[in-house]
């Protein structure tokens, strides 16, 4: 199974076999929101910085901005979440990932959260 690392503003990434990652929001996140409307993803080839405000969801309770784990180029982005933004509701972490990304560095990705810190992250707001 893929190695994911998360991020304290609720992304997910999971480091791919081909050094790739991909990006979408966790599980508590989509909670948070309530039920996705609309989900606006960054376009292939588009070099991102780490931080970056790369994507925004809109749920009906609120618009929040996703942002770049890591300094990167966006690859592709999933054409699924257009037709059908819910989909981040009922598979936040797997099939309604947000876009894959060629990070500049490979390694910033070890700097974030693994699963059991992110969970104490969680249970500690």
């Amino acid at each position: 199974m893929a190695e994911m690392r998360y991020t304290k503003e609720h992304e997910w990434v999971r480091l791919e076999e081909d050094g790739t990652l991909t990006v979408g929001i966790t599980d508590h996140a989509q909670e948070a929101l309530g039920d996705i409307v609309f989900v606006e993803l960054p376009e292939s080839g588009r070099v991102l910085a780490e931080g970056e405000s790369c994507a925004v969801v809109e749920s009906v309770k609120a618009a929040s901005d996703i942002y770049a784990p890591v300094a990167g180029t966006v690859l592709d982005m999933n054409e699924l979440l257009a037709e059908d933004p819910s989909l981040v509701n009922r598979d936040p972490e797997d099939e309604a990932w947000f876009f894959r990304l060629e990070p500049t560095n490979p390694e910033a990705v070890h700097a974030m959260m693994d699963e059991e810190a992110y969970q104490s992250f969680v249970e500690s707001l």
